[in-house]
């Protein structure tokens, strides 16, 4: 984060101002702003391998704050396929200049919901240039395709994650709006090349941060109307409803005659935000300001993102506030499905298993019971995403012998994950290591990479395994 480091026992925190709503490009503007180097953020982006676009970023004023307004822009131009010379985070503030392919714009106003491409219009025409609009080219990709797209990219394994994690949520709620299953929405408002890298693009900013935790104010709307591919309808709109209701967040609305929260910024609040409510004990180190397009009528555009620590002497969350800990461990919340199988062959259980881990369950397994009348069975168990709950409900349906399936919620706390390579005698390793806040406390040899190792050398995959816990003690030996 340049010279400004937090000290290193201390966990980072991320708080979010959502006094003015919250759109996928404010908050793009607001990471840079805190530092996030914009050339390293197109070059995370640019191993997605999605053409079309070039990004601009530049630093301009909203009622008289000053921040950095992010915007994409649809045409090609060409990415960059190595990282800068420099790793180093320069602070935004240089950034109003053109670096590589991110190009510094003169202030536009162009009426639109925080120009972030996810104005409910998709049929609406290029302004200033085309900046920020989407035409109806661009509404080919469905959920898979996204997920696909992700999936294949060299992007690191937490952005894809959490990547398709936010795009899921979305998916869910249009699923639930038009009737059908989330695999089958097509994602004509926010499905077109500006918010995918928005979202993507969000995932990177976050972890060239340092995956701070995240915490939010309220969630404040607005008021009004909006045109959007599903008709006229009131503020908040659908998507974003669905999106925060599902995850269990309050909105409150104010007079603020415009749409303030978009279903991008509903979707990063969902998947990422522990807890809403006033600021407590929070030390801000850096504060930043992501702006939207216009110039709102009660209060100013712009999205104040404050990086910092939690003091220790915090003291209880405030009323209305989710409790938040302090222990170094990263918190989400989990589905757990289970069923109880008497009549399913081991044939179709095991392909069953495959297929939900490749659908995207965190975990799949079954126990050996004993059901009624002495008969032996299977408790089929699934940890899901709760996002993804009433997909895989259909699926134990649809593709077992469950006649019901039984969930609840779950809260986890676990520890954050990075992943290294080591080498050794056998080859290069990937190895995944746990963190309590800054101490390594866990590391496991990945199998997979353990396994070809093993097969390339014609030794064991112990032999490899042991190899792998030599080089990672401190000393390598």
């Amino acid at each position: 984060l340049g010279a400004k480091s937090l000290p290193q026992r201390q966990v980072k925190t991320l708080s979010l101002d959502i006094f003015s709503g919250i759109s996928g490009d404010m908050f793009l503007g607001a990471m840079l702003d805190l530092g996030v180097d914009a050339q390293q953020l197109e070059y995370g982006l640019a191993r997605l391998h999605l053409d079309g676009y070039h990004l601009h970023v530049s630093r301009q004023t909203r009622a008289s704050i000053e921040g950095v307004k992010f915007e994409v822009h649809l045409g090609e131009h060409p990415h960059p396929e190595q990282p800068p010379a420099s790793a180093e985070s320069k602070h935004t503030r240089s950034h109003a200049h053109s670096h590589g392919h991110v190009h510094a714009q003169e202030e536009h106003h162009d009426g639109h919901s925080h120009g972030d491409g996810h104005h409910h219009n998709e049929e609406a025409p290029p302004q200033d240039g085309g900046s920020g609009h989407h035409g109806p080219h661009d509404h080919g990709r469905n959920y898979a395709d996204i997920r696909k797209l992700i999936q294949n990219s060299s992007l690191s394994e937490w952005v894809k994650e959490k990547a398709i994690a936010v795009f899921h949520r979305v998916a869910v709620a249009e699923g639930k709006i038009h009737g059908h299953p989330p695999t089958e929405v097509h994602f004509h408002e926010v499905g077109a090349v500006d918010s995918i890298v928005d979202i993507v693009g969000a995932c990177v900013a976050l972890e060239l941060l340092g995956k701070p935790r995240m915490l939010a104010a309220s969630v404040i709307e607005g008021t009004g109307w909006v045109d959007c591919a599903h008709g006229r309808f009131p503020v908040p709109t659908t998507a974003t409803l669905e999106i925060l209701g599902a995850r269990g967040i309050a909105v409150s609305q104010c007079d603020e005659p415009h749409e303030l929260v978009t279903p991008t910024g509903a979707a990063l609040l969902a998947e990422f935000v522990e807890a809403f409510g006033p600021m407590q004990g929070l030390v801000a180190a850096r504060i930043g300001y992501g702006l939207g397009s216009r110039e709102n009528k009660t209060r100013p555009n712009v999205l104040r993102a404050i990086l910092g620590e939690l003091s220790k002497a915090e003291g209880p969350p405030a009323p209305g506030a989710s409790p938040v800990q302090s222990r170094g461990w990263e918190t989400d919340e989990v589905m757990l499905l289970e069923t109880n199988l008497d009549d399913i062959s081991a044939e179709i259980l095991g392909d069953f298993v495959d297929r939900a881990l490749k659908h995207g369950a965190l975990d799949v397994f079954h126990t050996a019971i004993q059901m009624k009348k002495n008969r032996p069975g299977f408790l089929l168990s699934i940890l899901c995403r709760p996002a993804q709950a009433d997909e895989f409900c259909e699926m134990i349906l649809r593709q077992t012998t469950a006649f019901g399936v039984r969930r609840r919620t779950a809260e986890r706390r676990k520890l954050k994950r990075t992943f290294k390579t080591v080498t050794t005698p056998f080859g290069e390793v990937s190895v995944k290591l746990g963190w309590l806040g800054d101490e390594e406390i866990q590391m496991s040899p990945e199998y997979e990479s353990c396994r070809k190792a093993a097969d390339a050398s014609g030794v064991s995959i112990r032999e490899v395994f042991e190899a792998v816990r030599r080089q990672s003690k401190p000393g390598g030996k």
